[in-house]
């Protein structure tokens, strides 16, 4: 009897024993989608590092490669292959491999260039990972920066405001590095009230907006939810505006279910709570485009 096909994603993504962040979300979020996550760890932490002192950090560098031989000689190949944390610009050179040897025919790959927020970078993240991650972007399908990420890879300084017209250019700008869709994350909006996703489709050359309001709180890990909704739902089939909104309401239905409880903000959203609204039927349509 033949077997039923299964989706499958080779995950390369930071494990942290802390937190509601990196593999800890994508895993779950990818299996409830009915997809089967095959994990490359990049690095053991202890937590997540937003707002947390003395983290400790194992690099996990020299165990990457020998398990890409591995899958290698398994012959394993993936609908997606999905990178975010990134502990070294070696590292990256392993992604473009997975990228380049694994990727299936038909299959996409998702980097989220995890480098920093709110202006700065990450405690582990260096100008050196920052020429990286753009190399890295080169040989994406699709990015995922934030608007911070988006400064960071286009070598240019942040500012916290940017107009329609300057975020439509970043977004063709960020898609000449190589990238066939631009998704920028917490975006500026003309409303303070509300914040942004946009989106930028270069091959019908369209752009796809979809607004949430602004939730006066901040929990780490959100990006990692967003870009591993979007990742399952683009496995799915969904289009891209429809994978953005998606992953979008998520995100925020993950932030409501946790801001009226009382706990701390290093915990990440309370994703236990949400997940299982991955198996139903979306039915959003707030996307629009600008």
């Amino acid at each position: 009897m033949q077997g039923v096909p299964v989706l499958r994603v080779a995950a390369i993504h930071d494990l942290s024993g802390f937190g509601r962040a990196s593999l800890t979300v994508a895993v779950p979020i990818l299996a409830t989608m009915g997809i089967q996550v095959c994990p490359l760890p990049t690095a053991v932490l202890s937590s997540q590092t937003s707002g947390v002192d003395d983290f400790t950090f194992h690099d996990l560098t020299p165990q990457m490669g020998p398990a890409l031989d591995h899958w290698q000689r398994l012959g394993l190949r993936f609908d997606a292959v999905y990178s975010g944390f990134l502990g070294n610009p070696v590292q990256v050179e392993l992604v473009e491999r997975c990228i380049r040897d694994f990727r299936g025919p038909g299959g996409f790959a998702v980097v989220d260039p995890v480098l920093g927020d709110n202006g700065s970078l990450d405690p582990t993240q260096t100008p050196d990972m920052v020429d990286a991650m753009r190399r890295l972007a080169g040989k994406a399908d699709i990015i995922t920066p934030n608007f911070t990420e988006s400064a960071f890879l286009l070598n240019e300084p942040w500012r916290p405001d940017a107009t329609r017209d300057e975020l439509r250019d970043r977004l063709i700008r960020l898609a000449a590095l190589g990238p066939s869709a631009v998704v920028i994350t917490s975006a500026p909006a003309p409303d303070p009230d509300v914040t942004a996703t946009v989106a930028y489709d270069r091959l019908q050359n369209r752009f796809w907006r979809v607004e949430s309001p602004r939730i006066p709180a901040f929990y780490p890990g959100t990006g990692d939810i967003f870009a591993s909704v979007l990742t399952g739902s683009l496995l799915q089939g969904d289009s891209l505006p429809v994978a953005v909104d998606r992953a979008v309401q998520f995100v925020v239905l993950g932030i409501r279910a946790t801001y009226g409880h009382p706990t701390p903000h290093r915990d990440g959203v309370l994703l236990e709570r949400v997940l299982g609204t991955l198996r139903s039927p979306f039915t959003g349509g707030s996307y629009t485009e600008f």
